[in-house]
């Protein structure tokens, strides 16, 4: 670590067997604004520095004892970050260039010349100074990663269902692959994004730049523009050259939204940069090698538009180094108390007021909802919840579910193994139809508990969050079993 004081005073120390050579070094240096120790005894010397380390030690080379040369590899060993320099003859020029070799950051020749001094001094300070802004600027990059870390690594992930620890799992091990290239699959609102920024952040290239680009939104005359960038005057509107995403993201990850959108013509030169690692901005002839990791990401059945040919298989291959997909919430219903929570205290803290908590009624409506707009929904649904809500409790009348989103005729989708079982309303054609209100929706969570613990009461109480006691009251008031 540099040892530079806050108010930027440089400490030195000046040692040579020759008082006068120390006491006129030592008067130049204390001229330029510097802390100086001066020193006849390169022992005496050693012996402080051990106690007080400094920025800069001056050091002859020819002493009795202890040579210039000795003492400065003693020096560089114990304080790597002190510069050191030598103190030469015109007969040592040899010696001193074997101590540049060394180590040792410059030198000055005896007699000592005044002028010579003060610009060995100011550059030794400059590029102290140099290093100093490095390390802040590290310091900044590493801090902002960290940040981005807890935003967006694992712990981001709220659940305890089996399907979203194994996802949390496969994160994990994409972790130590750096290059690999992942495609995510999944519905919409399913944490796509989160789960491109958690690899990203966990992994080596954290403190690189994550780019996202969303294939779908990018007009497809601008799709290889806003990929590799362009030079001036490639197009009209082209003012001036603009990096593409590829070279932001270099070094880093690149994370491509809803690829199996993307035109077919865009494709092949996707599937060429991805082999080739080289950009060609548009209008441009020189290339640009670039290290970036792709992340893709897709609701499609990207196999079924391979089949049709609107997608490359080639391209998939290149993409889908590893797959994951991850599970609709309908099939995590046990996580949505947890969300939904999650998302109340991250939301109200944005907001500037204490998070209100969800009555049991309220939880219930939650988890009877099916979400067809997964995890995304649940967001948007409980901000509404904390615009309407006025008091320390979300209720029933503050779940302002939106108009079509009540899934009523959505097909049952089969739990994952290991999840809780779905929790969906009756189809439309149903005999038993029942409207989507609090009664009903929780005698389908009491059934469809009892169904799953084959009518053990205390397993389903567990299941649904509720004591035994609580259950029974339920079912003796009607509740189905």
């Amino acid at each position: 670590m540099r040892t530079d004081s806050d108010d930027g005073v440089v400490k030195v120390a000046c040692v040579d067997d020759d008082p006068r050579i120390v006491r006129t070094v030592a008067a130049i240096v204390k001229r330029m604004g510097c802390v100086v120790d001066a020193y006849t005894d390169p022992q005496e010397c050693w012996l402080k520095l051990e106690q007080h380390p400094v920025d800069i030690v001056m050091t002859d080379l020819d002493m009795p004892e202890v040579d210039g040369i000795t003492l400065m590899k003693r020096i560089r060993a114990k304080w790597p970050d002190t510069d050191v320099i030598i103190i030469t003859g015109n007969a040592d020029k040899t010696v001193a260039i074997q101590a540049l070799r060394l180590g040792a950051f410059d030198f000055f020749e005896k007699p000592v010349n005044s002028d010579e001094l003060v610009e060995t001094i100011k550059r030794t300070m400059k590029y102290r100074a140099l290093v100093k802004e490095r390390d802040r600027f590290s310091d900044q990059v590493s801090f902002l990663s960290n940040q981005q870390a807890k935003r967006w690594g694992i712990s981001a992930f709220v659940g305890k269902s089996d399907s979203i620890q194994n996802v949390v799992a496969e994160i994990s091990k994409l972790h130590r692959a750096s290059s690999t290239s992942v495609l995510v699959t999944g519905e919409s609102g399913t944490g796509k994004e989160l789960v491109a920024r958690a690899i990203h952040y966990g992994g080596a290239r954290a403190t690189r730049p994550f780019i996202p680009v969303n294939c779908s939104a990018i007009p497809s005359e601008l799709v290889e523009s806003t990929l590799f960038g362009h030079v001036k005057g490639a197009f009209t509107g082209a003012i001036g050259d603009k990096k593409g995403a590829f070279v932001l993201a270099d070094g880093g990850t690149l994370f491509m939204d809803e690829i199996g959108d993307m035109p077919p013509e865009m494709q092949t030169k996707l599937l060429r940069v991805l082999e080739d690692g080289v950009v060609v901005p548009v209008g441009g002839t020189r290339e640009q090698q670039v290290d970036v990791r792709v992340v893709a990401a897709t609701n499609a059945d990207l196999q079924q538009h391979i089949a049709n040919g609107s997608f490359r298989s080639d391209l998939f291959f290149r993409i889908a180094g590893y797959t994951m997909e991850l599970p609709p919430l309908r099939n995590r219903t046990n996580d949505v108390p947890l969300l939904a929570r999650h998302f109340a205290e991250s939301l109200s803290d944005e907001m500037g007021f204490p998070a209100p908590d969800f009555s049991d009624a309220a939880m219930v409506l939650l988890q009877a909802h099916p979400f067809p707009g997964n995890v995304r929904e649940l967001k948007n649904l409980v901000e509404r919840a904390l615009i309407e809500c006025e008091g320390a409790m979300i209720e029933p009348e503050h779940l302002r579910f939106l108009p079509g989103m009540h899934g009523h005729n959505q097909a049952s989708t089969p739990p994952i193994e290991g999840d809780s079982p779905a929790v969906n309303l009756p189809d439309k054609g149903a005999a038993s139809e029942l409207p989507l209100n609090l009664q009903n929706a929780e005698k389908l969570l009491i059934s469809r508990a009892m169904a799953e613990a084959n009518g053990n009461v205390s397993a389903a109480a567990r299941s649904l969050g509720i004591n035994r006691t609580k259950l029974y009251r339920k079912l003796a008031a009607g509740g189905e079993a």
